[in-house]
């Protein structure tokens, strides 16, 4: 038995399926991945991706915040891939019960997901600091400089960056989906951004799937490891 038919059983063998993910699961919709070798980054800016991407720096330098952010965080373009579309089937079918994302592209929700806990917030989103009236991506994206408000507020996109704690609500509902699951997939992550990698401390079934690219420190836990692309493996999975 090779390894995409391993997890063909265990998911028809499963009724509460969890799946976490990293930004390996958009890399196929095109998104680029931080730490890949063509990952942001390896790019070159005046600062690394990880000082502009922090709440001090988004305070201090919002204007060269969002030259980097319009230039590089907002791929409004980017379509659902085959992991995307096979999760929410899995889902529509009973399934999976949740989707956990390191991501904030919606791209989830654009496949048809319902369930899907954004640890990392959502581009999507954007609020004035000042009044709170909401605004999407694209007012975003075609506005000069700093975004502002009708009110003459900073628009903040609704995404956490460096620095910044996760939502409480969020990280209950994730771990809550977690503990309750009895298979739990993890795609396309490398499982070093914390506190969101820790979160996979929660699961306590033995049907832990892991999918990736590249090896991970978790990867001697797991049940099944498989590596490559994700929307590619699971587009190899059917829901019966």
């Amino acid at each position: 038995m090779n390894d995409v038919e391993k997890l063909q059983q265990m998911i028809d063998e499963s009724s509460s399926i969890v799946f976490f993910g990293g930004a390996g699961v958009s890399t196929e919709s095109g998104i680029p991945d931080f730490r890949s070798v063509d990952g942001l980054y390896h790019q070159k800016y005046d600062y690394p991706p990880e000082t502009i991407l922090s709440h001090t720096f988004y305070r201090s330098k919002t204007e060269e915040f969002y030259r980097f952010y319009k230039d590089k965080m907002l791929c409004l373009d980017a379509r659902p891939n085959a992991a995307h579309l096979k999760l929410a089937e899995l889902e529509a079918a009973g399934k999976l019960k949740a989707v956990i994302t390191q991501n904030i592209d919606g791209l989830h929700q654009a496949a048809g997901s319902k369930r899907v806990y954004e640890l990392h917030g959502s581009v999507l989103r954007n609020y004035c600091e000042s009044c709170g009236k909401f605004y999407d991506a694209e007012y975003i994206l075609n506005s000069r400089g700093v975004p502002k408000c009708t009110c003459g507020g900073d628009i903040k996109p609704d995404v956490v960056l460096y620095e910044e704690g996760l939502d409480n609500e969020t990280i209950s509902g994730a771990i809550k989906a977690i503990s309750e699951a009895d298979m739990m997939i993890i795609g396309g992550t490398s499982l070093v951004v914390y506190p969101a990698a820790g979160l996979i401390d929660y699961y306590r079934g033995n049907k832990l799937v892991l999918i990736n690219k590249a090896p991970t420190s978790r990867d001697s836990m797991a049940d099944l490891v498989i590596s490559g692309p994700i929307g590619e493996i699971l587009s190899q999975i059917e829901v019966r």
